[in-house]
């Protein structure tokens, strides 16, 4: 017979391991917000680098949701909304110098 804590971990580990395989609609969206933000602020002419990045990355998330491949979306997903993110801030800091 299964004890209260064991039985409690192999639920906590299934609930952990389920969700890891849903998709990251959340994941994506604040993403693709982030890098909208970006190029409001100007990201393609002060910070192009990270801003092709991030796009370059979101395209990659995409295709491995497409995939089905859930977990390697959400890691692009997360590299692209930092990239994003390092482009509004390199844009924001280019927009106080001047």
């Amino acid at each position: 017979m299964f004890s209260r804590w064991r039985l409690t971990g192999i639920v906590a580990a299934s609930l952990l391991v389920g969700a890891c395989a849903v998709a990251p609609v959340q994941t994506m969206s604040d993403t693709r917000q982030t890098i909208k933000a970006a190029e409001a602020a100007g990201a393609a002419q002060l910070a192009p680098q990270p801003l092709a990045a991030a796009r370059d990355g979101l395209k990659r998330a995409e295709d491995l949701l497409r995939a089905g491949d859930y977990r390697a979306a959400r890691r692009e997903a997360v590299a692209a909304r930092q990239s994003a993110a390092d482009a509004l801030a390199a844009t924001q800091r280019a927009g106080q110098k001047n």
